[in-house]
């Protein structure tokens, strides 16, 4: 049965090759070793692990015979000896038992820590994040990242170790049980096989059912962090009931999508409980002729249900395990078609759009249609432009018309449409929007951002935070090094102003600003720009007000129909 869900409704070959790509590269990473390492000493406590199961059947074997002959023996030290050798493997195999969870935890937390930090670096590595945000494909990162990096590591390895653990038990209690009935081997294995391609049958709609369930969690979680990121928003806007129903609708379909997830698992449910009450009998079922025959001793039943319990078990992993491998699966196909999302070559294919980019001295647009990521609609056409070192252009026009999108192209977000864009490096450039981005930590790493490892004392932070008429900032939040919320502690033009110091700190040689300074009065906005003209570097501004004109060169209007005019500033007429 397949559904939207496509090839997740069993495990093909694309799913298992999602797996492999996503779980090889840590066992041949730089830290190879140390994983192996770890991995030789599971398997050795593993095949400990089952030898110590094989000696356990072995005892109670022993103990059930000499409680079956005692009534004509009358020897109770055998079943004393039997007792105290069963005590004495305990305190051998509980350290054992341990370790082999303590080393399982600790390689999984390994396995977590690489996965997690190349994912890090991918999601962030040449603006992965914005691209992948920009078409809306995946969603939830966040919980990609943290969520199913954590799955995929801890039940990989649990599958590994279930897996190596049922081949060893196959391997250790056959010739037990071969050694006591054949007839119940084969038994055993008709029984196994049915059971698991039943099993499987019943289950597969289960995958879709689990990966639609991750989704829509993690849409009712965003939409929860949403309404606490736009408190205020909301609460000017008295959105209450608006924001209640689109949570109550990502809630329902969560809860929809459970009651659907709950009803396949309580069909898969029937056969399989019953399935394995049925499996209790049948060790008795086969062995108790034997024993009734004469054939083999009383204890001979009870280790003939520890090894068929254990063989069973071994061979009916896939029923045992169904309802963990479904979500498994949907986890490995979310973090696996985010893996090819950010991998540098599918960037690099997504960025391979008609408008090229050169590293130059000085910011030049040659000739550049921009359009819209989708294609479909045209913002610019055939503009053309040269801006030098310590000019300023002020861009206008109305809402829609393009700004905006033209700073992205600038910045190289945007790059659907032809032409070539000729601009300093990146880091040469700094780019200020209208909500400054508050970073999370101290006010130094505010001041800082993004270059934090740069050094400035104490005296040239406030020096810059006077410039900007902050001075008395430290000392109302406490100092540099305390961390606050500062979104939500500094006013939208308090934030504005934060940011045109870290533009006084960082020096570039470009800065754009898109309406950067909308939250600030006149008076404050001509103290800025002022120290931008001090400055002698290049800039070009975003903005509907007529004053910001005065501080600029040349004036690019954009009227909304591809159409576009540059001006001097002088000469500019709003009208």
């Amino acid at each position: 049965m397949r559904d939207t869900t496509g090839t997740l409704n069993r495990f093909d070959r694309q799913l298992w090759k999602k797996f492999w790509k996503l779980a090889k590269p840590y066992w041949f990473s730089e830290q190879k070793w140390k994983a192996r390492r770890l991995l030789l000493n599971l398997v050795v406590l593993t095949v400990l692990v089952n030898g110590i199961n094989v000696g356990i059947s072995f005892i109670f074997r022993n103990i059930d015979t000499s409680l079956a002959r005692f009534p004509n023996t009358g020897d109770s030290s055998t079943f004393w000896r039997l007792i105290a050798l069963y005590a004495g493997l305990l305190v051998i195999a509980t350290p054992i038992v341990v370790l082999f969870d303590f080393v399982r935890e600790k390689l999984g937390l390994h396995w977590r820590e690489w996965l997690t930090n190349r994912f890090l670096e991918r999601y962030l590595y040449n603006r992965a994040y914005y691209q992948i945000n920009l078409d809306a494909k995946i969603d939830n990162p966040d919980q990609r990242i943290a969520d199913d990096v954590r799955a995929f590591s801890r039940t990989s390895l649990s599958f590994l170790l279930v897996i190596l653990s049922s081949v060893i038990t196959l391997i250790s209690f056959t010739g037990v049980l071969l050694s006591i009935s054949v007839a119940l081997s084969m038994t055993l294995i008709a029984y196994a096989i049915v059971g698991t391609v039943i099993t499987a049958w019943l289950g597969r709609r289960l995958i879709g059912i689990n990966f639609n369930q991750l989704k829509r969690e993690a849409d009712f979680r965003y939409g929860l962090v949403h309404v606490r990121d736009n408190a205020e928003a909301i609460a000017f806007y008295q959105g209450e009931v608006a924001e209640l129903a689109q949570l109550r609708k990502r809630f329902g379909d969560a809860l929809r999508n459970f009651d659907l997830l709950i009803r396949w698992e309580r069909n898969l449910g029937f056969f399989t409980s019953s399935y394995n009450f049925l499996v209790r009998a049948l060790p008795y079922l086969v062995v108790a002729p034997i024993y009734f025959a004469g054939q083999t001793d009383f204890g001979a039943i009870t280790q003939a249900a520890i090894a068929f319990d254990q063989i069973f078990r071994a061979l009916s992993l896939v029923i045992s395990q169904f309802e963990v491998l479904t979500a498994f699966a949907a986890g490995v196909n979310r973090l696996g078609s985010f893996a090819e999302a950010v991998e540098p070559t599918a960037l690099a294919q997504r960025k391979s759009t008609t408008i090229t980019t050169t590293k130059d001295e000085q910011l030049a647009l040659d000739r550049v249609t921009l359009l819209t990521p989708n294609y479909q609609r045209t913002l610019v056409n055939n503009l053309s432009l040269k801006l030098n070192l310590g000019e300023g252009l002020a861009i206008v026009g109305h809402s829609g018309s393009g700004k905006s999108s033209l700073l992205r192209a600038i910045a190289g977000l945007w790059n659907t449409g032809l032409g070539h864009i000729a601009r300093p490096v990146l880091g040469e450039m700094l780019f200020l929007p209208q909500r400054p981005y508050m970073v999370l930590g101290s006010l130094r790493d505010q001041l800082l951002y993004p270059h934090r490892d740069c050094s400035s004392d104490e005296a040239q932070l406030n020096r810059v935070l006077e410039q900007v008429n902050l001075a008395e900032l430290p000392e109302r939040v406490g100092g540099f090094d305390v961390e606050l919320d500062w979104a939500n502690t500094l006013s939208l033009g308090e934030q504005q102003r934060l940011a045109f110091a870290r533009l006084l700190l960082a020096q570039p040689r470009y800065a754009i600003l898109d309406e950067a300074t909308s939250a600030l009065d006149l008076d404050n906005e001509q103290h800025l720009y002022q120290q931008l003209q001090e400055m002698k570097i290049a800039f070009i501004s975003v903005g509907h007000r007529m004053s910001l004109l005065q501080y600029h060169h040349y004036v690019l209007k954009l009227e909304g129909n591809t159409h576009w005019q540059l001006l001097l500033a002088q000469t500019y007429d709003a009208a």
